[in-house]
């Protein structure tokens, strides 16, 4: 696979200015570009760069809104509803982790759901916050159906996503999954390399395993760990969907589906702060979560996600795919944003 070398200031920059034309003000632009800046600086390119095409093709065909706000709907004592107006989800589920954090704060835990947003990439970006401030952050999210029930025939339930981060020495550890086997984001990646998926990960239309990656994308994804997969994806769907709102996974468009680019998604983000302070004044709740991590680490694993960047510098290196890079700058064509050589060149 052909790539091209980029780092994480210039595809803040690319995609930045590709959502400002498009229509996305200037502050959520920034922090959208950001969220998929990371997601690359993380490993997670399925969630990075490859998603911006499919947003911009989303705010042309109105299936989501460019210019939206984060409309306050109620704020009684620890929890705040906020209404995303049918807007990108990540500069939303970022803010949502802000005030949550904010509220954790004054009162020791900081709850905020957010109900008619939209895809928001990698989660675990938005428990940042909470560990910036030295506190534990959650977040759940949903997004289009794409797991069947165990031992069912047709999907009922998103991938699932969860995050949680926890502080500790020398770096916090940082939880991030989704309760299928196999993102749908993985799924369009090995899609547009022209790769094969693993087996057992994904099923084509009619429910037939399969390791062709565009007929995945069509069918549906295996829940991780068979049925136990999938009651914890069911309990995020119950704390997302069903709890905040204002669909259910079945109602939810898929953002990598052009065949309903003008349809809204309404996905639910749930983010939790909580301050261990009021848990464990006398601090010891970071020593034993410090020492959770140096027994992992003695028993020869590594806590999770305690190797990823928090805070990359601009100069931090990063490779993208010349198909992914061309397709942006096919995008940023038609917007008339003048991309980087490197990345101009990729679409010829």
């Amino acid at each position: 696979m052909e790539e091209i070398a980029t780092t994480v200031g210039e595809v803040r920059e690319v995609a930045a200015s590709v959502l400002q034309a498009a229509g996305m003000p200037a502050e959520f632009a920034a922090r959208t570009a950001w969220a998929l800046a990371m997601a690359e600086a993380w490993s997670r390119g399925s969630h990075g760069v490859l998603r911006l095409p499919h947003y911009l093709r989303r705010f042309e065909q109105g299936g989501t809104n460019p210019r939206a706000r984060l409309r306050l709907v109620s704020s009684v004592g620890a929890v705040t509803v906020l209404d995303g107006e049918n807007g990108l989800g990540h500069w939303q589920a970022w803010e949502g982790a802000r005030q949550a954090t904010a509220t954790a704060g004054r009162l020791g835990v900081g709850v905020v759901a957010i109900r008619d947003s939209g895809h928001c990439g990698v989660l675990g970006l938005y428990v940042l916050p909470m560990l910036d401030a030295r506190m534990v952050g959650l977040a759940f999210s949903n997004g289009p159906a794409a797991i069947p029930p165990w031992g069912g025939h047709a999907p009922v339930l998103s991938t699932g996503p969860i995050a949680g981060g926890f502080p500790g020495s020398p770096s916090p550890a940082i939880v991030d999954l989704s309760t299928s086997a196999i993102s749908r984001g993985a799924i369009a990646q090995a899609a547009a390399a022209g790769r094969q998926l693993p087996d057992g990960v994904a099923f084509d239309r009619e429910g037939h395993p399969t390791t062709d990656a565009r007929a995945a994308l069509d069918g549906m994804l295996a829940p991780m760990g068979g049925a136990k997969g999938f009651s914890l994806g069911f309990l995020v769907e119950a704390i997302t969907g069903a709890l905040v709102g204002t669909r259910l996974s079945t109602d939810i468009a898929d953002p990598l589906n052009p065949k309903v680019a003008g349809s809204s998604q309404r996905v639910a983000h749930l983010l939790l702060a909580i301050d261990p302070m009021r848990i464990s004044p006398d601090g010891s709740s970071y020593e034993r979560w410090t020492r959770l991590q140096s027994e992992v680490r003695s028993a020869g694993g590594r806590p999770p996600g305690s190797e990823r960047p928090l805070h990359p510098p601009d100069s931090h290196p990063l490779t993208l795919a010349r198909s992914v890079a061309g397709a942006v700058a096919e995008a940023a064509g038609r917007l008339g944003v003048a991309l980087p050589a490197s990345w101009t060149a990729s679409s010829a």
